[in-house]
C-alpha cells in the first residue's frame, strides 16, 4: 500500500504505509501458557517485581560461572558500581553462554505485555559483588530518562541468580510497591525486601521499581547475570551496535538479534539508509 502526499498529515497515517513494511514478529515468549503469564502480570502490577525459582540447572549456573571468571577483574569506578563488585559489560560480545537468559520464553512472555513490540535489549553484564561490599544507593533502573513519575515504566530489569543469593551475601534488595510513587525516594520508614533465591533462579521487575545491590558481609562472592531491556525508542544503556559485530548478531536467535537493533519501531525508527537494518546481515525481513 502507498499513500500519496496529500493524504499524510500526521505520522499515525504512515502505519498504513512503510510501518506496514516492518511487522512485529512474533517472540519466543508465545509458547508460554497465558494462565502462567497472567499471573506474572498480575504480581508485576501488585508488588513490581516477580520471582521465578530454579529457571537454570546447576550444570547451566557452573558453565557461565567458569566462563565469565576470567574476564572478573576491575572493580567499580565509584560507590554505585561498586568498589569490591566486579563487572563485565558487553557480555553478548564475550560469549554465548548467556544467550538463553535474554530470550528465555519466561522473560520474553512478560516482555511481549509490558513494553511496546520491538522492544530493545539495554544491557547484559555479570556482576560479582565481593566480600566487604556496602549496599548499593536505590535507584530505579528507567529513573535516567527524563521523564516525570508516576508513569508506566520504560523499561525492565532481569537479575539471574549464578550463587545462592542469601541476606548476607549481596542479595538484591527491593522495595515492594516502590514501582507506582512518584518523585519521593526511599526512606528509612519504607519496607524492603532482599531477594532471597537459590541458583538458577531470577527476579523480574519493572523499571520504576526502587532497588539496589545489598551488602556482601559474608565471606564469599556473589555472581549474578543481568538482563536488561527498554522501549523500541529509547536509546539502551550499551551501544551494542558499535560492540557486537555482524557475525556474532548473524549466529544469535532471532529474538536477540531483534533486541540488538535489528528491527523497526514503526514507522521508520532503526532503519539504516532507509531500509530495514536486517539487510546489512544479508538477510530479508520477512
Amino acid at each position: 500500500m502507498t499513500i500519496d502526499d496529500e493524504s499524510v498529515t500526521t505520522l499515525e497515517d504512515l502505519r498504513g504505509d512503510l510501518a506496514g513494511r516492518y511487522k512485529f514478529t512474533a517472540t519466543g515468549g508465545g509458547c508460554v501458557d497465558s494462565a502462567v503469564v497472567e499471573a506474572d502480570m498480575a504480581a508485576l502490577d501488585r508488588d513490581g517485581y516477580v520471582i521465578w525459582e530454579n529457571l537454570l540447572s546447576a550444570e547451566e549456573c557452573r558453565r557461565i560461572r567458569e566462563e565469565v571468571r576470567p574476564w572478573l577483574g576491575h572493580t567499580g569506578r565509584n560507590s554505585f558500581e561498586g568498589r569490591r563488585t566486579q563487572r563485565i559489560y558487553s557480555v553478548l560480545s564475550r560469549t554465548r553462554v548467556c544467550d538463553r537468559l535474554v530470550d528465555h520464553p519466561r522473560v520474553l512472555a512478560v516482555l511481549d505485555r509490558l513494553l511496546m513490540p520491538n522492544y530493545l535489549l539495554s544491557a547484559l553484564q555479570a556482576i560479582n559483588i565481593q566480600p566487604g561490599e556496602a549496599a548499593q544507593l536505590p535507584h530505579h533502573d528507567d529513573g535516567f530518562y527524563p521523564v516525570p513519575r508516576p508513569r508506566d515504566p520504560l523499561a525492565a530489569a532481569t537479575i539471574w541468580a549464578i550463587d545462592e543469593f542469601t541476606a548476607d551475601n549481596g542479595a538484591t534488595v527491593l522495595i515492594p510497591g516502590s514501582h507506582r510513587w512518584g518523585k519521593r525516594r526511599p526512606g528509612p520508614e519504607d519496607q524492603s525486601l532482599p531477594v532471597v533465591m537459590p541458583a538458577g533462579s531470577c527476579v523480574f521487575f519493572v523499571g520504576t521499581l526502587w532497588h539496589g545491590g545489598g551488602a556482601n558481609t559474608s565471606a564469599c562472592d556473589r555472581l549474578a547475570v543481568t538482563a536488561q531491556y527498554c522501549e523500541p525508542w529509547l536509546r539502551p544503556m550499551e551501544a551494542f551496535s558499535l560492540s557486537v559485530s555482524r557475525d556474532i548478531a548473524r549466529s544469535v536467535s532471532a529474538d536477540i538479534r531483534r533486541m540488538l537493533g535489528y528491527s523497526i519501531h514503526p514507522p521508520f525508527v532503526g532503519a539504516v539508509d532507509g531500509l530495514h537494518p536486517l539487510r546489512l546481515l544479508g538477510i530479508e525481513q520477512d
